[in-house]
């Protein structure tokens, strides 16, 4: 039985339905510093212990830790986890800063324990059938993506009892792209995690809450280290309809394009579907599903396919749970937790610096101290 404590009632809540769904794994304890919310999910849930006290709850009998309280708090509570001896499976960012990510990188490396970054949206299951398509050769060589997070928040500004909200400051508070990686993580899948050579960023100005740090759009340039480009928007702000999961891929061989509303579906086209691009339709990409979509994905169970994110929390969650039974390499790692969440902190620093060229740190070589620089 592998015993699982959250930290995080809310956002944790919502990843407890995806563990009751594998077999001989235990949601054991529960911890939130409001303690209304934590005893009402404690028992929503029969969750048989719950803690104030995240120390308290790490010295328990659980063999792992889901990491789900606000974003500033994620590093040090995956830290005290891997200390304490446990797994850990961390909400996105991974961090709010350059320091805290070497910090965190060192420790989970120090561990030996598994620390798996849990960035749901690489397992939609559309981006698992187009991650299927790239490996086969689909699309040839892709060398262009798009991801982008369109998601009002101005109303999270503000706790229920009108108190300001951590968004207000961790989120809103700052300027470029602070949640890349529901945008990223896809994209950076479909490239073969290529390492990040670069981050460009530029906002559009203040709008729509000139009151907050965060521009109302910002548009956020990757650059891989064979060329490839990755633009991704971001744009919590704006008065209009959410859009949260919107991507695009080009290859030598064909693209790929996500619904944007109104009816819209995925989509793509291949090289010699028409005669030529002059005369070139759109396919859905659900007519591709039975070839290229995981078995486990079309064998999945209904409850299984209920979870949150379309079904991909489960996935996220089976995943997690594989990794520690079998000891083996998490699907997106410290490593990839690190690049990706970096993309937010230097595409701050190069909208505050009139869209300057940050390079990527070597996250992989941490070991030598001069690879913890942020060059310009």
């Amino acid at each position: 039985m592998i015993k699982i404590g959250i930290v995080g009632a809310n956002r944790g809540a919502d990843l407890i339905s995806s563990f009751k769904c594998i077999e001989g794994v235990k949601i054991e304890a529960l911890c939130d510093i409001n303690e209304d919310v934590l005893m009402e999910k404690a028992k929503k849930h029969a969750i048989p212990k719950a803690f104030v006290a995240y120390e308290k709850m790490l010295e328990c009998d659980i063999d792992a830790v889901v990491v789900a309280a606000p974003m500033q708090l994620h590093v040090a509570q995956a830290i005290a986890a891997v200390q304490a001896g446990k797994h850990v499976l961390s909400e996105v960012t991974a961090a709010v800063s350059m320091e805290e990510l070497w910090w965190l990188l060192e420790e989970v490396e120090r561990s030996g324990k598994i620390y798996m970054f849990a960035e749901n949206y690489c397992y939609i299951p559309e981006v698992q059938v187009i991650s299927q398509m790239v490996k086969k050769g689909l699309f040839g060589e892709v060398f262009y993506g798009e991801g982008e997070y369109i998601h009002e928040l101005k109303k999270m500004t503000l706790n229920a009892n009108g108190s300001v909200s951590w968004r207000s400051y961790w989120q809103l508070g700052r300027r470029g792209n602070f949640y890349p990686t529901h945008s990223l993580g896809p994209v950076m899948q479909w490239f073969g995690r290529e390492r990040i050579k670069s981050v460009i960023c530029q906002g559009c100005g203040w709008h729509t809450a000139p009151e907050l740090r965060q521009e109302d759009t910002s548009i956020t340039l990757c650059k891989t280290e064979s060329g490839k480009l990755i633009r991704l928007r971001t744009d919590c702000l704006s008065l209009r309809p959410h859009n949260l999961a919107y991507y695009s891929l080009q290859g030598t061989k064909g693209a790929y394009e996500a619904p944007r509303g109104m009816g819209d579906d995925h989509k793509i086209w291949l090289a010699g579907m028409d005669n030529s691009t002059d005369e070139a339709i759109w396919r859905p990409l659900k007519h591709f599903y039975q070839e290229y979509l995981p078995k486990r994905y079309l064998n999945a169970t209904e409850e299984q396919k209920a979870t949150g994110h379309w079904g991909g929390d489960f996935f996220m969650a089976d995943d997690f749970i594989r990794v520690i039974r079998e000891g083996k390499k998490p699907p997106i790692d410290i490593y990839d937790a690190c690049e990706w969440t970096a993309v937010a902190l230097l595409s701050e620093l190069s909208a505050t610096n009139d869209g300057r060229s940050f390079d990527m740190p070597d996250f992989r070589g941490w070991q030598q101290k001069q690879n913890q620089i942020t060059r310009v």
